[in-house]
């Protein structure tokens, strides 16, 4: 977690100080045979189930996907960052995808040879 708050990245990127390309996920995609796939498909799939399988707020999903607040006023006097409700979001989400349920839903991720 300490790593996450110094460099702001979750999945840092192969230079130091810099995030994860945008073509690394659907690289990964490709590798998989899912290349009809796109890389927004997970947002808004993360999206659709904060909203509509959780009580989080939805700021703090908002938060999670890294979108800025489109309302100045608001903008203007929001000075957290949401942090540990952002982590309970993503603690939330992975017991999701790790369920029963879950993985009947969820292709893992994984290179093949």
């Amino acid at each position: 977690m300490k790593a996450i708050r110094e460099s702001g990245f979750v999945f840092s990127g192969g230079k130091e100080g810099k995030p994860l390309s945008n073509m690394a996920m659907l690289a990964v995609l490709k590798r998989m045979d899912r290349g009809q796939l796109t890389a927004h498909g997970f947002r808004s799939s993360f999206r659709d189930w904060a909203a509509e399988r959780t009580k989080f707020p939805h700021e703090v999903a908002e938060m999670a996907l890294a979108h800025t607040v489109g309302d100045k006023v608001e903008a203007a006097y929001r000075r957290g960052d949401l942090f540990q409700k952002r982590r309970q979001l993503m603690e939330a989400r992975a017991r999701f995808c790790v369920t029963a349920r879950g993985q009947a839903e969820v292709v893992p991720i994984s290179v093949r040879a």
